[in-house]
């Protein structure tokens, strides 16, 4: 369509969208939220740090092990250091933990049953930490050598610099270097990162699968083990001008962010169904095709941004878990999911764009036995906007037949053949602010024209596709299919009737006031959390009552959130917040023109004991 013939919507509020509408105008939402410390100071570049070792060799530093996650430029960080060292007259001997490794065929063979076989997608959570892939006696060698130095006059420096250092456990301070994971997955796409302890870097999908699966949770073990001891914490997302904060004023933040309202870092991503609307709304990349995925609040991929005096320090969401679990989820749901947040926030974006695949997810006891989760994908779809003829995929029709259905798939994966879905697959109308609950085994998927918020359960890869319209990829390959694990799972009995009866919600006023109502939208014994509803024109008091909370703005402009700490946090229209249960106490005020609704996620209070975490029955 020409352009002076679009349709622009000048109001970013505007819901539900025309049909003809194919602009969309910038929004309030903030694409990069940071959290304002009030204790310590963020530094930046190599001569801080240069600054800090020279004044600590006097006082006894002599080991100096430097550990850190996978991804980090260790290259560029020695360069930058030893350079910055040399204005003060130190020549620090440095040791490089890479040539600590075991032989690149040992450590394939040691996580080669981690892996899935010839399974292009999915592999075995890795259960330990990266002490495996190290050859045992030479760190011991390394470790004596470390007590020696230790017993040296002062003025001598030997530095051990790489992923896991820090299994010497013999050091006069440990700095460590974080590096956040979109900024580590878009470096592994131009195939300048290897896994762990191997030689050359692998295609996009071998190294994601290798990385989600065994570096990153072995790496994560270490990390936390080693968080209390950390006496500087380093963002290594620009190697030549690192980011920098002492360990115990990092702590500090960790402590701060614990009882305060506070929002993750998202980040987007495109994909062959993404549509237009995120990419205006929340400002992105136009030269984009499109944006299909946001990565909105997960504790695997998100971080958080420190700010103290105009400068900046990203650290992994996991490390705030690994800390402060307890006070973030509360004690109760704490004790189930330990540092694991266990609810996801992302947005699908099929708005001038496709329908998603047509899929399902892994029943409890599958994804626990195949992969070593241990809890399932359960999903929901909330519409936050939507065209007039969207539509959300879910469950079967009174017409398919099982047999036929897997036929037709398999069919189409063979010859190339397209398959009439909604013969098979029920849908049902989709408009702003409905709800539609996902559980596992459910075929579904959303249709073109939504804006979905997608509420859901942690582990987020655990898709099977069944069908894709015989798509590809943005990078020209065919998306993989998974037929076969999908028809484990299906619930066939799910069709039409019992869809609507059971899955799209019908909101419940738990209790109103004059100008608020609280609204239950799902609370199912399907699925270990509930999502509720807050209506309010001006104020509203939440308690916590010990429960951490994942939070959506999916109506009104702005809202202030006010913990008992009297920091005050700011959450836009379409924007995600993360309450802990430490903030006890939150006021929330509208600081806009317009009603507001905001969506709230919770554990439920007894998963794990009044009830089971995922019924496998169910």
């Amino acid at each position: 369509m020409p352009h002076s013939q679009r349709t622009r919507t000048t109001d970013p509020f505007v819901v539900p969208l025309p049909a003809e509408a194919t602009d969309y105008p910038r929004g309030v939402y903030d694409p990069f939220p940071e959290f304002r410390i009030h204790r310590g100071q963020i530094q930046k570049g190599y001569a801080v740090l240069a600054r800090q070792i020279r004044e600590d060799m006097p006082r006894g530093l002599r080991v100096l092990v430097i550990d850190g996650y996978h991804g980090v430029a260790w290259d560029s960080v020695r360069r930058g250091l030893v350079e910055a060292l040399t204005s003060y007259d130190i020549s620090p001997t440095w040791v490089d933990m890479h040539e600590y490794l075991r032989p690149q065929e040992d450590i394939q063979a040691h996580v080669h049953p981690f892996l899935g076989g010839y399974d292009p997608l999915f592999g075995t959570r890795y259960p330990f930490g990266p002490e495996a892939f190290f050859d045992p006696g030479r760190l011991a060698t390394l470790r004596i050598r470390l007590a020696l130095a230790r017993g040296e006059h002062a003025g001598n420096l030997l530095i051990i610099g790489g992923c896991g250092g820090g299994l010497l456990e013999l050091w006069d301070q440990l700095w460590y270097l974080d590096i956040p994971k979109d900024v580590l997955q878009a470096e592994a796409r131009r195939q300048k990162i290897a896994p762990l302890g191997i030689r050359d870097p692998l295609p996009f999908g071998e190294f994601y699968k290798r990385a989600y699966f065994v570096d990153w949770p072995a790496l994560n073990q270490l990390k936390r083990r080693l968080l209390p001891d950390i006496d500087c914490f380093i963002d290594a997302q620009t190697p030549d001008e690192p980011a920098s904060i002492s360990g115990e004023d990092f702590r500090n933040a960790l402590h701060d962010i614990a009882e305060t309202p506070f929002r993750v870092r998202p980040w987007f991503f495109p994909g062959p169904w993404g549509g237009q609307f995120m990419k205006g709304h929340m400002g992105l990349d136009p030269e984009q095709p499109n944006y299909a995925w946001s990565f909105e609040l997960i504790v695997p991929e998100n971080g958080i941004v420190l700010e103290r005096d105009g400068h900046t320090l990203e650290c992994s969401f996991d490390c705030l878990m690994f800390a402060q679990y307890e006070r973030v989820l509360g004690q109760e749901a704490g004790r189930q999911f330990k540092c694991e947040w266990p609810i996801r926030l992302d947005y699908l974006d099929t708005i001038d764009g496709g329908n998603l695949s047509t899929q399902c997810h892994p029943r409890p006891d599958y994804i626990r036995r195949e992969f070593g989760e241990t809890i399932t994908q359960d999903e929901t779809y909330y519409i936050v906007n939507a065209k007039p003829d969207a539509r959300v995929y879910l469950g079967l029709t009174d017409a398919c037949d099982p047999e036929k259905f897997r036929t037709a798939l398999e069919e189409s994966q063979q010859k190339g053949t397209e398959v009439d879905i909604d013969a098979f697959v029920h849908s049902e109308p989709s408009k702003p602010h409905d709800l539609f609950c996902i559980p596992n085994g459910t075929v579904h998927c959303s249709g073109r024209g939504n804006l979905v918020l997608e509420i859901s359960a942690t582990p987020y890869i655990f898709t099977f596709k069944i069908y894709d319209y015989l798509r590809r990829d943005l990078d020209g390959s065919l998306r993989t299919i998974n037929v076969g694990r999908a028809f484990d799972n299906i619930r066939f009995e799910r069709r039409p009737a019992w869809v609507k009866s059971q899955l799209i919600a019908r909101p419940r006023v738990l209790r109103s006031g004059p100008d608020w109502q609280h609204v239950v939208l799902m609370d199912r014994p399907e699925v270990f959390y509930e999502i509720h509803r807050i209506e309010f024109a001006h104020t509203f008091e939440l308690e916590t009552e010990d429960r951490g909370f994942a939070v959506n703005l999916v109506a009104g402009e702005e809202i202030t959130l006010s913990g008992l700490n009297g920091t005050a946090a700011h959450l836009h229209y379409l924007e995600s917040m993360i309450i802990p249960a430490a903030s006890k106490h939150v006021r929330i005020v509208n600081q806009g023109n317009t009603p507001c609704m905001i969506v709230l996620v919770f554990v439920r209070p007894g998963t794990g004991s009044a009830f089971p975490l995922n019924n496998p029955g169910c």
